[in-house]
Order: structure tokens, then sequence, then C-alpha cells
């Protein structure tokens, strides 16, 4: 690499006649490197290098990850739910916020661990209490799409202090939004390990 940095751009039989090695020998190499981003190659010009950083080429990795690829199945309840059968759904689905539903899976509200704890601190009678009453109502919620990047979502999870984002999309009937998938703090952290594990291999 330091060699085309410093004397690109320069062909494959230069480079392999300065190594003293046979061109077929550095054609694995020079295809890694390619491939990985660190040099580009013109036919009949040779190869180049780009000059970006490690960090640069991971970082553009990183910002092409697309929700879409990382998305978790979404645990929704409907608003009629009780507040006591919300806790019990979140402790067996062991998530931390449960998407409230309307209308044939039209997003209404967001019910996080937060959320149930303040109305469980009180006498009240939990199965008597429905989840719409806790929730955080639309359009007061943070949402993603399938089509953003894992990074945007990442931001939004930072930005709002939330845990958990609905991976939506517009219903059929263009009137609100239907919840596909949901992202959280753990996906992200699932994602960033597995690139790691990547760069090791």
């Amino acid at each position: 690499m330091q060699i085309v940095k410093d004397e690109g751009p320069i062909t494959g039989e230069q480079i392999a006649e300065k190594l003293n090695l046979t061109r077929a020998t550095l054609r694995p190499d020079l295809a890694i490197l390619t491939m990985a981003g660190f040099l580009d190659a013109r036919p009949r010009v040779g190869y180049f290098y780009v000059g970006k950083t490690a960090n640069q080429l991971f970082t553009e990795h990183v910002r092409k990850l697309k929700v879409k690829d990382y998305k978790s199945m979404p645990v929704v309840v409907t608003e009629k739910l009780s507040v006591y059968d919300a806790i019990c759904t979140m402790f067996l689905e062991d998530v931390g916020t449960l998407f409230v539903v309307k209308d044939g899976g039209r997003l209404a509200g967001v019910v996080s661990r937060k959320d149930l704890l303040k109305i469980a601190l009180g006498k009240q009678d939990l199965q008597a209490i429905p989840v719409s009453v806790v929730m955080t109502r639309m359009p007061n919620i943070i949402t993603c799409t399938l089509e953003e990047t894992l990074y945007e979502a990442a931001s939004k999870l930072m930005r709002y202090q939330v845990d958990a984002l609905p991976v939506v999309r517009p219903m059929e009937d263009g009137e609100g939004l239907e919840v596909v998938g949901r992202i959280t703090k753990t996906t992200i952290t699932k994602a960033f390990v597995e690139l790691g594990q990547e760069s090791v291999v």
C-alpha cells in the first residue's frame, strides 16, 4: 500500500517487480485492498491510493447499515389492555417498551417501563386502568422507517433519550402508521459487536 501511496498510479506488474514477487502472487492482496477501499484500480492506468483511513472506511460502512436489516419483532398491545396485563406482557416478552395499536395495527402510543412503574406506585387497581391512560400518544412518538440508517436510528435514541423506536410504514389507507419492527439500544449494541467480529475475521 505504501508503494501505491508513494508512486501511484502504478500497475500490478510494477508493484510485483518492486517486491520481487509474481503478479499472480500479489493479485489476491491487491484485490483485498481494493475491495476494502484502501486502493482503487483503473484499467490501463493501474492502482492508486484512495487516501482514506481505516476509521473513515469503517464510518462509511456503519452509515450504510439499514434499519430494515437489523430490526426485531415489535411487541404490540391494544389500547384497552389493562396496565396489569401490560406489566405481565413486558415481563413475559422480556422487553422494556410496548407499542400500543388500534384499528388493525395503527400506531396509537408507546408504553415504557417508567410509565408502568409510575402508575404502579399508587394505590389504583391496575386491572381497571387501560394502557391508553399512561401511554405516550401520537404524534409525540419518535419513530424510524425501514429505509433509515441504523446510525440515524441510534442518533434518535440518544437525542430523545428513549430505549426503543417503533419501525413504521404508512398504512395502506394513508391514515396513520403501521408498526413493522423495533430498534432498541440492544439492537445497536448487537450490530456494533457484529461489526467488531467482522473486522477481526
